[in-house]
């Protein structure tokens, strides 16, 4: 199943520039589905102890005057008796109390022993909304600078920038994807995503490495951009064994989490899923071939140098 991956990266770059383009296109027609973390309003959990619909749910919080709206009903907890609700707006006391005594006559079995409903309210101020949105911007960011700087140490700042561009596409396809389907985004979607920086850095590091490698076994060697494009291409067939390899194994544990996971890491779990399977194709397909790209500009000027005389 061996095939020419470098001579054919424009192929890859005109697949990932589609995808990012409609991405781009996806955001500013529809946005992001923001939740509570990222913008004013209320996360309500509330324990049922009884199977429930949403539409009860939803007619609930209408009798208590606190429309759900825009909002979202998600089951959790012991056979989905529990109900999560966001609002996209902040509840007070005297709603809470309303809201209790109106759950407690739909579903009674919700009352405790203490004659209440055990309910848990977080509210989230537009202040609070805002700086959580910067540290989440300033988290991805700084994570890159991070990597950025090791990578360079390590290797060279080719090799570090080629892989930042990597993670980019694999962070954007992700929101992309969000964006597309009007999923949640909140603060497990961020810890997401820096799980994906991670883990997609890590696969791209150990093909610059096996790069970097035969570059240094050709002892100078690679003249021509046809020469670098078959040491690359050889470097990365001899790693992709250990690149499906591992990404299938990610992939097999975070299946297993998407479907018995439970409903509060569902987000988590899917961004994750969507996350591996970029970060998997743009450390073979994406961040090698913009290296070469770029390296090969290196090589005229390198055989125009004169030699020294001795």
């Amino acid at each position: 199943m061996r095939f020419d991956i470098i001579r054919k990266r424009k192929w890859f770059f005109l697949l990932s520039g589609t995808i990012t383009v409609a991405g781009l296109i996806v955001m500013l027609i529809f946005g992001l589905n923001l939740g509570p973390d990222f913008k004013s309003g209320a996360r309500i959990q509330v324990e049922l102890n009884q199977s429930f619909t949403s539409s009860q749910v939803r007619q609930v919080f209408v009798s208590a005057n606190l429309p759900i709206g825009q909002g979202s009903i998600t089951a959790a907890g012991k056979n989905n008796q529990m109900a999560v609700i966001t609002l996209p707006y902040t509840i007070n006391v005297v709603q809470q109390t309303k809201l209790q005594n109106q759950i407690a006559k739909v579903f009674p079995k919700s009352v405790g022993k203490n004659h209440s409903v055990a309910i848990e309210v977080s509210t989230v101020d537009p202040i609070i909304a805002q700086q959580q949105s910067q540290t989440a911007v300033w988290a991805v960011i700084i994570a890159s600078i991070g990597i950025v700087i090791y990578v360079t140490l390590r290797f060279e700042y080719r090799f570090a920038v080629s892989g930042i561009i990597a993670l980019l596409h694999d962070a954007f396809i992700v929101i992309s994807v969000f964006a597309l389907l009007r999923i949640t985004v909140d603060l497990p979607f961020i810890a997401a995503v820096l799980t994906i920086v991670g883990y997609s850095i890590n696969d791209t590091i150990v093909i610059f490495d096996r790069i970097r490698e035969n570059f240094k076994e050709s002892k100078g060697k690679i003249k021509t951009l046809h020469e670098l494009e078959t040491l690359v291409d050889n470097s990365l067939w001899q790693t992709m064994n250990r690149s499906i390899n591992t990404v299938m194994t990610v992939l097999f544990a975070a299946i297993c989490l998407y479907f018995f996971g439970g409903d509060p890491i569902h987000n988590f779990t899917f961004a994750l899923l969507v996350g591996l399977i970029s970060g998997a194709y743009s450390s073979i397909f994406i961040a090698s071939p913009i290296w070469v790209v770029w390296r090969s500009r290196s090589l005229g000027k390198e055989k125009k140098k004169k030699p020294s005389v001795a």
